[in-house]
């Protein structure tokens, strides 16, 4: 096991067992049923091309990279769930300790792709993350970001509301210019203090941030909810609204 020097203490290692379980033994999440099949279907890897999962969390992405290329590199601030990532995953692939925004385990220019899925919102300091990818991958090298939309999906700033005059189900959004730093319950209704940190950012701060880090931003998509309401009066709906108002945001960025 390969440890970064410097301090790797984070929010997610107190709930790294519950979300490899997450992953691992539940089929209904978003992770399999949306993200996994987008993310595959655009990263377009090829077998020759080095991949670096950043912020990998328990491993869940890198073994399905792994299945497309020989080359996979893991890596997380979270000792804990690489720990948990090198026990589940094959040992084709290498898993690294240290801060996405000091990756002192990659050389410059040696990687071809790098994903960072459902991450990018949990760190402070994107500038140094960018700047970073940016130095280790090769000339024409993609950085592929996933990330709850920014624009529907604020940590308590945004909620779902009814209009019982129009019938119509929507997104109500009190906040979204302004930056914003928030603890996130895990478990909401437990009272175990497990929390994590997640920075909200409108869009315009992530281009501008890409921009300075000799990124082009050369591909976006939105991806919606696959779930299904139950019969009912707002069914109907509910099931437009969430085909209206999408959970995730793809950005790919071309160096």
């Amino acid at each position: 096991m390969k440890y970064h020097s410097k301090k790797t203490e984070t929010s997610w290692g107190n709930v790294a067992l519950w979300y490899d379980e997450m992953l691992e033994q539940r089929d209904n999440t978003c992770q399999k049923n949306i993200i996994l099949p987008n993310i595959l279907r655009l990263m377009d890897i090829k077998k020759k091309e080095s991949i670096l999962d950043l912020a990998c969390g328990a491993g869940f992405f890198a073994r399905e990279f792994l299945k497309k290329s020989g080359e996979i590199k893991g890596v997380d601030i979270s000792r804990e769930l690489i720990e948990i990532a090198k026990k589940n995953s094959p040992k084709e692939i290498e898993y690294f300790a240290s801060p996405a925004d000091d990756l002192v385990s990659v050389k410059n220019k040696t990687v071809d792709k790098i994903a960072i899925i459902l991450a990018i919102q949990n760190i402070e300091n994107i500038f140094s993350v960018f700047s970073e990818c940016d130095r280790v991958l090769k000339t024409g090298g993609k950085l592929f970001l996933v990330m709850n939309h920014p624009a529907f999906r604020i940590p308590k700033q945004s909620s779902w509301e009814f209009d019982d005059k129009n019938k119509i189900q929507y997104r109500r959004i009190d906040e979204y210019m302004s930056e914003s730093k928030t603890k996130i319950e895990m478990h909401p209704g437990k009272d175990n203090g497990e929390r994590t940190i997640s920075f909200h950012r409108p869009l315009q701060v992530y281009f501008k941030a890409l921009k300075k880090n000799g990124f082009c931003v050369s591909g976006l998509e939105e991806w919606v909810s696959d779930k299904k309401s139950q019969l009912g009066p707002r069914a109907e709906s509910e099931n437009k609204a969430r085909k209206e108002f999408p959970l995730f945001l793809f950005i790919e960025a071309k160096k």
